[in-house]
């Protein structure tokens, strides 16, 4: 077993730091800035508290960089925080992790920037629906709520084609893939800078007076107040996320130690820059009331600044969600690759093309289950479920770094957390307050939906089924693992 794993072929460095930090930049950048926004505006009724929360959540997202970073700088390996829990925790938190990227977060976040792309073709271009009937058609899971497959079925299907010609995309070499996301990212991000000009420099399009207009009808307050801020934080947690992604391929970047956690934090603080312009741009040009009924804040923005601007926004946030879902699929696969690698999945998704040098089978088995997840549920259904469970695992890596201080002293790290060990712990209580509320949030919101008899499904928990899921397979491979140690008169830990 030994001499055939030192005889496959394995993945090279090719990505620099412009990759590392547009790996990072066009990861989180997708369609979250440009839908979510209308959303939080609904649940906060101020302009004031919407830029607060965008500001919140963008602070304790480079938080969790600074601390990521950290681990990542000691441990530059392909495969990120599936190598880094493995080292911490041990071989089943560790699956559990990678586990949880395959069947929810990693592939959820392809799902949900690609269902953005098929919205955004559904306004420029009249496509065909099928029937209420159909559309109400639902399947449900006993103590998680329905499943409604069939429900924006154009829109699906669309979705499936970005995935699907993603992965080929991907598949072809990661130098290929690495020069599409460059493309993409640096497109988006100009698109954005573009809006932003046109709208505050001169400032003659928006109004100052928005900025400090609260809404007429939505007043939350006490306990309602903080569950409004715990929702709004979800929606921009969801447009913060993947800014992780760049660590799942430190092994294909040159001088890891140095490029990755410096692509993180460059990475992180250009996104938290243009996130903050581009909300003061939606708030200055669209009073709070019409902010919150707003599905696609920045066509409607654009709209109102130039005649048929909506138009060209709207091309512009498909390009933006074609960014990240490569972002993700490229970076992502390679936690599969290196489980399989560690006979913790199955070994066909640890082979490495001996043409492309890629990871094609995980590649391929990933953009599979992003297809079938796609059907689960609504944009919402997926990046809620996403989001709750990625955040367990946020709070987990963080506390790592504590872990590991502990545990490996002598560890060279090239870069420490500044502020250790108070940015990791706040990242921490954090993320455990931020997971409570939402998991309230989302029963609440459950018992409200059914109660009105519609169909609904409790996010946080279809998240945590699909994850605990694979305990047993966990359990399979080990003993599979053991096997052949044991026909020969030894065992394997």
């Amino acid at each position: 077993m030994a001499n055939n794993r030192k005889s496959q072929p394995g993945l090279i460095p090719a990505l620099g730091l412009f990759s590392a930090t547009m790996m990072v930049t066009g990861g989180v950048i997708g369609s979250g800035i440009f839908r979510k926004p209308g959303v939080m505006a609904a649940q906060v009724g101020s302009p004031e508290l919407l830029l607060g929360v965008w500001l919140l959540a963008g602070i304790i997202t480079l938080f969790g960089a600074l601390t990521n970073a950290e681990i990542a700088s000691a441990i530059p390996e392909t495969g990120g925080q599936y190598i880094f829990f493995d080292r911490i925790y041990g071989r089943f938190v560790a699956f559990l992790y990678g586990w949880a990227a395959f069947v929810v977060f990693q592939t959820g976040s392809v799902a949900a920037v690609s269902y953005v792309f098929g919205e955004c073709a559904a306004q420029l271009f009249r496509l065909p629906e099928l029937p209420d009937s159909a559309i109400t058609f639902a399947v449900h899971l006993p103590l998680i709520g329905d499943i409604a497959p069939l429900r924006d079925l154009t829109v699906k299907s669309l979705a499936s084609a970005v995935i699907i010609g993603l992965t080929v995309i991907n598949y072809l070499g990661v130098k290929f893939g690495g020069l599409v996301q460059n493309v993409f990212t640096v497109a988006k991000v100009a698109a954005m800078l573009g809006l932003i000009v046109f709208v505050l420099v001169p400032p003659t399009v928006g109004s100052a007076a928005n900025l400090t207009t609260v809404s007429a009808t939505i007043h939350p307050a006490g306990w309602a107040w903080w569950a409004a801020i715990a929702a709004a934080l979800q929606g921009a947690f969801w447009a913060y996320d993947g800014w992780n992604t760049v660590t799942f391929i430190a092994g294909e970047v040159k001088q890891p130690q140095r490029n990755v956690p410096r692509g993180l934090i460059l990475g992180l603080c250009l996104v938290t820059t243009l996130y903050l312009l581009m909300n003061l741009v939606y708030a200055s040009v669209l009073p709070i009331d019409e902010l919150a009924k707003s599905k696609l804040v920045a066509a409607d923005v654009a709209e109102r600044c130039l005649p048929g601007g909506g138009r060209w926004i709207t091309a512009a946030v498909m390009l933006s969600t074609l960014g990240a879902a490569n972002a993700t699929l490229l970076a992502s696969a390679r936690v599969y690759f290196s489980m399989a690698r560690r006979q913790v999945f199955p070994g066909l998704l640890g082979r490495v093309h001996p043409r492309f040098r890629t990871p094609g089978a995980a590649l391929v088995a990933q953009g599979t289950w992003g297809v079938l997840l796609l059907f689960s549920g609504t944009f919402d259904t997926l990046t809620d479920t996403l989001i709750f469970v990625s955040w367990i695992f946020y709070a987990a890596g963080a506390w790592g770094v504590v872990v590991l201080r502990r545990r490996e002293p002598e560890l060279p790290r090239p870069y420490r957390v500044p502020g250790y060990p108070i940015v990791p712990v706040v990242f921490v209580l954090f993320a455990l307050t931020y997971l409570g509320l939402t998991l309230h949030n989302d029963i609440a919101s459950y018992r409200e939906t059914t109660a009105a008899g519609k169909p609904a499904l409790i996010n946080s928990a279809f998240g945590l089924a699909l994850v605990l899921a694979g305990t047993p397979i966990y359990f399979v491979c080990r003993a599979r693992r053991r096997t052949p140690a044991t026909h020969a008169g030894g065992g394997v830990s």
